[in-house]
């Protein structure tokens, strides 16, 4: 495998040539959310497999594109669909496009997915903005050799969603009138989805929804000094006894209803962070 510092040197070479503007918002896109780089205006799209280094997504809903432009007046850079540990990618390469994001200019990442509800409060629509996390991968993409250029050996993770931009997000999802609830979001590797006494764990230790993502994204975005903002939106309830069994189209059918509200706050965030 080649130096990640030579990857990252070449992959930054090729889109520092096909950027205009240094982004300062790095976005990435998660089930149903695709749609929100469509808005993006004076747009430069480049597919995942013509880019250098990039891996390309496999998984339905996630478009494989890169899309660099302006939304609400800001210059951005949005992932059309992530990568996941489950599709057989190393953590590595999992969150190889969060480096490239802060080789670029990036300073604050703002990153979305769909989730499971663990806590009863929740509902299938709901939007939580993650104030914490816990990783239950079983892998870590900060493991091997560390870059100190990239970051420092052990980074603190116990302020890795930004507190003041927490509050940002819930002062606008007021003012817009979408309600916006706040917990800690467990990571497991996947494709299945987890067992009933699973959940029960996970809801013992502390988790208020689950999915298969965002975490190793925020890790290394977080060792690279980007400030960090998590949005999910919940699509099913992995909860109690007699709880119905879970399908992607499911997922999928929930995370396009609640679509129109879910970007109408990311936009609207957007239009108020301090880049």
């Amino acid at each position: 495998m080649e130096d990640l510092l030579v990857k990252l040197k070449e992959t930054r070479k090729y889109l520092s040539d096909n950027i205009k503007e240094i982004p300062k918002i790095g976005l990435i896109l998660g089930s149903g959310l695709g749609t929100l780089a469509d808005e993006i205006e004076d747009a430069i799209i480049i597919d995942y497999k013509d880019i250098p280094n990039f891996p390309v997504s496999t998984v339905e809903g996630h478009a494989g594109q890169l899309v660099i432009g302006k939304l609400m007046g800001k210059q951005v850079i949005a992932m059309k669909g992530r990568f996941h540990y489950y599709e057989g990618y190393s953590m590595k390469e999992v969150t190889f496009p969060v480096r490239v994001m802060k080789a670029v200019g990036v300073e604050l990442l703002l990153v979305t997915n769909a989730c499971g509800g663990l806590n009863p409060d929740l509902y299938p629509g709901a939007l939580v903005v993650i104030n914490d996390h816990i990783n239950m991968t079983g892998n870590n993409p900060l493991i091997g050799p560390n870059y100190p250029e990239l970051g420092p050996r052990f980074p603190d993770m116990s302020d890795a969603y930004d507190k003041e931009l927490i509050g940002l997000v819930h002062r606008v999802g007021g003012k817009i009138g979408v309600e916006t609830h706040e917990g800690v979001y467990v990571s497991i590797s996947g494709p299945t989805y987890s067992s009933k006494a699973e959940s029960k764990m996970f809801q013992l230790i502390g988790a208020d929804t689950i999915g298969m993502s965002t975490v190793p994204e925020v890790i290394v975005a977080k060792h690279g000094g980007m400030r960090v903002i998590g949005i999910s939106c919940v699509t099913d309830m992995a909860i109690f006894e007699g709880t119905e069994t879970i399908s992607h189209e499911q997922v999928m059918a929930v995370a396009d209803e609640t679509r129109p509200k879910f970007i109408n706050l990311v936009k609207s965030v957007i239009d108020e962070v301090p880049f």
